[in-house]
């Protein structure tokens, strides 16, 4: 991701999304000396899939008031869909906004205005916390798949144990032998196993 890259030296790709709609070119400036491409200044987050899509950035930025309702939808949809490191600066220090925000998928949120002597460690610090957020992400879809698949196969080992009246451990070879056999993984034949007693019923 967006880490991975600053590490090798690529230039980062910088998507600026300005709601207080105020001359960047300071802004752009700065990151440019410090070695960013602005991928486009846009005046607010509307379709910002579709923006994301058209300009690739790898980092966003965004200066706002207050974050709204329809920034952070659009914010919770791209991480869910297109995550990348996301930095906004605002003033607003509720609490439930910062919880909202963080919740919605923002790296780093800064309560101040955007100083652009600061982008860089900023950015810094965002593309790291997001992408030991992400790494932490991945370890629970990994962990949450190993437990999925246990509680698969322990369902298709039963099945086996039922109709053949084999013991748990050979129920298991059966399934071993089946998935080596179709060159699929054994929660993959325990799946299709399940799926095929389901029919008979």
């Amino acid at each position: 991701m967006a880490w991975s890259l600053l590490i090798f030296g690529i230039m980062l790709k910088i998507l600026i999304i300005d709601e207080h709609q105020q001359p960047t070119a300071d802004i752009c400036e700065q990151l440019i000396r410090a070695g960013y491409q602005v991928a486009a200044v846009l005046p607010s987050s509307d379709n910002l899939l579709d923006k994301v899509s058209q300009f690739k950035p790898d980092v966003i930025l965004i200066d706002t008031d207050s974050p709204s309702r329809d920034t952070l939808e659009h914010l919770a949809v791209m991480d869910r869909t297109a995550p990348r490191p996301v930095i906004l600066f605002g003033s607003d220090d509720n609490s439930e906004t910062i919880h909202q925000v963080m919740q919605a998928g923002v790296s780093t949120y800064v309560v101040d205005e955007l100083d652009s002597s600061r982008l860089k460690p900023v950015i810094d610090i965002a593309c790291a916390r997001f992408e030991m957020m992400q790494g932490l992400k991945n370890e629970l879809a990994r962990a949450t798949q190993k437990l999925d698949d246990r509680k698969i196969i322990d369902k298709a080992k039963g099945i086996l144990m039922k109709q053949r009246h084999l013991e748990e451990d050979e129920a298991y070879a059966s399934l071993r032998k089946l998935a080596m056999t179709r060159g699929k993984t054994i929660a993959q034949v325990a799946r299709d196993l399940i799926d095929s007693a389901l029919l008979l019923f």
